[in-house]
This record gives structure tokens, sequence and C-alpha cells, in this order.
């Protein structure tokens, strides 16, 4: 067993703990995921696209920014490694009172920038609307934006609180506050709360925009506050501490200037692609379309890629720590090994039935025939590179269990120069044959670009990584992918003849059963063929003992 990893009651083998780690926060992402499904429903009800609508998501964009950076890590891979080697080398006391400094000074510090973005909300607003010809129209976001600003405090303490019980292998109950995030602004969107709330806010704020804005500001301190108890369960308290001149917390905060550029340079390649689809040689709809496939792809990239990522973190911290880099990238290697089992076929699964799930998805009312066709193309170049995606998550955490964000900040910088050269050439001379699909398959060209950088210059500070492992691994997944794509083609090409025919709900059943028969092919085969990461993957969805799993004897 790996010294010094306090793991749950059974003796779980390390690998069956990581899987068991990441079967968990898949679960609730996914439960999170149809909570923010409902609450942006519930927005679209209340505020459609009027003008009331653009000024509140204008307003809730700095904190949805501040949350996703949280939550892809960007915190956590700077505090993490300090503190797992802190509980690993010093007393646990010295570790709580370092946790408890970055605890006070991160929420000092947030103090400070809530109030400046308070009294400067209407300087915030006019940055994000440059281009805006009136600016009369954006009165009520910058009220809205004094009103829901303060919530990145909450938001900030709420990443520490998680950093620390990931640091401990607890990792539901972090994962679980989006859910909670996402019901309040449900319950604050119902007439029943809002109503009354409306009588009671300023005349600039008399609208149920502003009682949303009220529910956003609540939902950041409850994702803070349910993570308390737990944090006093295992002995933080959270006594005021405040030390910027703390060695610790001056390497923490070396380390997370990188970390967050770094985690910014992964959505401005995202946000280039948008800027790109603008273009006037793009067609009507492009950045709408180009929105939905990423939606689409994330729900794949973020149900395992990065909760398997979220469970990697501590432990490669922890084994680094020890001085155990050979432990870290075996770990590593099984990681990229069941991650690439699940999103290889996932992959050709949405390139081959991108037009029927997006039909069923979303072709109603003015999302036309058009508009599929728009976003199955765009859909197309990313799952491209779903696979690669993937891997950059679960390579990333190898850096940061190392202490090193800053390799990952300095390759970021060129994968956007790349990206900004490639959809410039793509723009410019194959328009006419990419169409609104160019910025997609510029991020996904990217995408395994930055993968193979980050690969080649951690292999090549610490050795190999298992290649041939992996690439053995990867070619029974190639051929159980194969029969699974020919059966998802046949089924492609059935239902472009006469699935238009049958009602939605009819064709939601016909697609249900076309997923459910060619993930049976897939499987069946690589059972057939004796696939490792077979019993892995049933131990991810909960349907395997941590023993039955083959090869799980070298983790015990």
């Amino acid at each position: 067993m790996l010294k010094g990893l306090a793991l749950e009651p059974g003796h779980l083998t390390l690998k069956g703990h990581i899987l068991k780690s990441a079967s968990a926060i898949t679960l609730i992402t996914l439960i999170s995921r149809i909570c923010g499904y409902l609450r942006d429903q519930r927005i679209a009800l209340l505020l459609g696209t009027s003008p009331a609508a653009d000024a509140f998501i204008l307003a809730f964009r700095i904190p949805s920014l501040v949350r996703r950076m949280a939550g892809e890590g960007a915190f956590g891979g700077s505090f993490i490694p300090i503190f797992t080697s802190y509980l690993r080398e010093r007393s646990r006391e010295q570790a709580f009172r370092l946790a408890r400094a970055i605890f006070w000074d991160v929420g000092m510090i947030l103090t400070v920038v809530a109030v400046l973005g308070v009294v400067f909300s209407r300087q915030v607003i006019y940055l994000f609307t440059i281009f805006s010809a009136s600016k009369v129209h954006w009165d009520l976001a910058v009220s809205l934006n004094r009103l829901i600003f303060p919530c990145v405090i909450f938001i900030g303490l709420a990443a520490v609180a998680a950093a620390v019980l990931n640091s401990f292998h607890v990792f539901a109950l972090p994962a679980a506050t989006s859910i909670a995030f996402n019901l309040t602004l449900i319950v604050f969107s119902l007439g029943i709360v809002y109503k009354p709330l409306i009588g009671h806010l300023p005349r600039d704020l008399a609208v149920p925009a502003g009682a949303l804005a009220i529910g956003v500001l609540i939902g950041s301190v409850i994702q803070l506050l349910i993570q308390l108890p737990a944090l006093a369960k295992r002995g933080l308290g959270l006594a005021p501490t405040i030390e910027f001149a703390d060695p610790g917390v001056q390497k923490v905060g070396g380390m997370m200037g990188p970390g967050l550029f770094a985690a910014c340079a992964y959505q401005v390649n995202f946000l280039l692609g948008t800027f790109f689809a603008t273009s006037a040689r793009m067609p009507s709809g492009s950045v709408a379309s180009l929105y939905v496939a990423e939606r689409l792809m994330q729900l794949v990239l973020g149900s395992y890629a990065i909760a398997i990522s979220t469970a990697l973190l501590p432990t490669m911290s922890h084994q680094a720590a020890a001085g155990n880099y050979d432990e870290m990238k075996h770990t590593f290697g099984f990681s990229l090994r069941i991650v690439s089992f699940i999103t290889i076929p996932a992959a050709v699964g949405l390139i081959l039935l991108r037009e029927p799930i997006i039909q069923v998805l979303f072709q109603h009312g003015a999302f036309a025939a058009r508009s599929t066709a728009l976003t199955a193309n765009a859909l197309l170049f990313y799952a491209l590179g779903l696979p690669a995606y993937a891997a950059i998550w679960l390579i990333t955490p190898m850096y940061y269990s190392t202490q090193d964000t800053r390799t990952p900040a300095r390759i970021g910088v060129y994968i956007i120069v790349a990206n900004l050269t490639l959809n410039g050439v793509f723009l410019l001379f194959f328009y006419r044959s990419l169409s609104n699909g160019s910025p997609a398959l510029a991020s996904s060209v990217c995408a395994y670009m930055n993968f193979g950088l980050l690969f080649s210059i951690f292999r090549g500070r610490y050795g190999r990584l298992g290649v041939r492992g992996v690439a053995r691994s990867m070619v029974k997944t190639a051929t159980c992918t194969a029969a699974m794509g020919a059966v998802a083609w046949e089924a492609r090409m059935v239902w472009r003849n006469w699935a238009g025919a049958l009602h939605v709900a009819a064709q939601a059943g016909v697609l249900c059963v076309i997923i459910v028969a060619a993930v049976a092919v897939y499987l069946g085969l690589a059972r057939l063929l004796r696939c490792e990461e077979l019993g892995e993957f049933l131990l991810l969805l909960g349907r395997a003992e941590p023993g039955a799993v083959p090869g799980a004897e070298y983790w015990a």
C-alpha cells in the first residue's frame, strides 16, 4: 500500500480507490449537469432573450469564470501538492496552520477584489461591452454586477475548502457543491420565491433578474458552508490566521499564478473559436452551433476525464512527496488506459451519430434542420480531439504533483499562438470545406499538440511513461471501436432513411436502442479480447469489486 495514503475501510487497492473516487465524482457531475440544464431552462423561461437576460448573463460571467477555473484545478493544483508534502513531512498542526493561513489570505485578497468590483461595477461592465453602441442598455447589468460580484469571495473560499478535503481523498462533498448552487438558483427562479423579493429590491433591480442575482450570491455562500463541517470533522479549525509572509503561503502563491494562467489558456482557446466564428465568412449561427457542440463534448469530458483527474491529483501528490516517481508514472499510465478506453469509442460514437444525437436533443422550435447540420459539422471536429482533451486532464496533475505549474503555463502560451495561427489559416484558405468547423478543428489539433509537448517534456525529465503498455491497450481499444463503429455506421444509414417521420419520443427511443447496441458490441468484443480496462471500467461504474480488476495486485 502507498505509504501515508489513508484509504477507505475495506482495504481498497490504490487503483480501486482512484476509480471508486472517480465514479462518485462522475455520478455527482452528471447530476450537477442535469441541475444546470434545469437552472438554465428556468432562467430562459423567466428572461428569454430580453435585455434583462443579456444583463444577467453578462453580470454572471465573471463569477462563472472564477467558478470554472476553481473547478478545473487551478487552485487545487497549486495548493494540494504543498499541503500533502506538509502532511507527510511535518506535523499535522503545521499543515493545518498552512491551510488556515491560505484560507484567510485568499479571503482577504478576494474581499479587496470584491469591493473594487462593486465600486467600479460600471467600468467592469463597460469593459465587457466595449463594442456596444449604447451603454444605457447595460445599466441593469451594472446593478446586477454589484449584487453578484461579492460571491467571488465565497467561491474562492469554497475552492480552498475543496482542495483541503480532496487532499484527504474526500471528493463527493466538494463535487456536490455545484448541485447545491444550481438548486439554489432554481429555487430563486420560482415565483413563490422571487415575486415577494421584487417588492423589496431597489427599483433598478425590481425584475426577476434581481432575484436570480440574489440566488447566485446565496448559492455561493451555501457552497462554502456545506463544506465547513467536513473540515471541522478532520480537526481543521478556521481561527483567523493572516500570514502572507509564511514560506508555504508564498510557495502556493508562486505556483498559483502560472496555474491560473494555464486554466485561462484552456478557456481562451475556446473563446478564440467564438471570435473567429463571428467572421463574415462563417455561416449565420456559427457561434451558437459551436457552443452546443462544445457542450456535448464537455459532457463526456467532464463526466469521466475530469472526474479521474480530480481523484488523481492528491494521489500523485502523495507519491511525488514520497519520491515514488515510478509509482506516479504507473498511476498515470493506468489512468490514460482507462480514459482512452472510454473516450476513443465515445469520440467515434459522437462522430458517427452526431446528427441523430443533436436532432433528438435540440431540434425543436427555432433549432431547425439547418441548425442541426451546422452543429453536427462543429461536433465532428470537436469530437476528433476528445481523446487529446482527456489526456491533457490526466498529464497536467503530474506536473502539479511535482509542484510545477510553470511548464503547463508556458506551453499554454505556445498553444494559444498555434490556435490563432491555425484559425487564421483555416479561415483564409479552407473556409469553404470546413465552414463553421474550422475553429473546432483548430482546437482539436492544438489539443494533440498540447498533450504531445506535455508528454515529451515530462518523459525527458522523469524517464519512460509506459508507452508500450498504453499502445498495446489502444490496439485492442481500436479493434473494439472499429466493430462498434460499423454498427453505428449502419444505424446512421437507417436513421437517415426513416427517422424523420417519427415523433421525437420515438426518435429518442430508437437512438437509445442504437447506442445500447453499439456499446454492447464494444464491451462484448472487449470481453472476448480480455481487455484489462473492461474490469476497470466496471469498477468505475461501481459494478465490480476491486479485487476482480485484472492486475490490481500491483497496487496492493
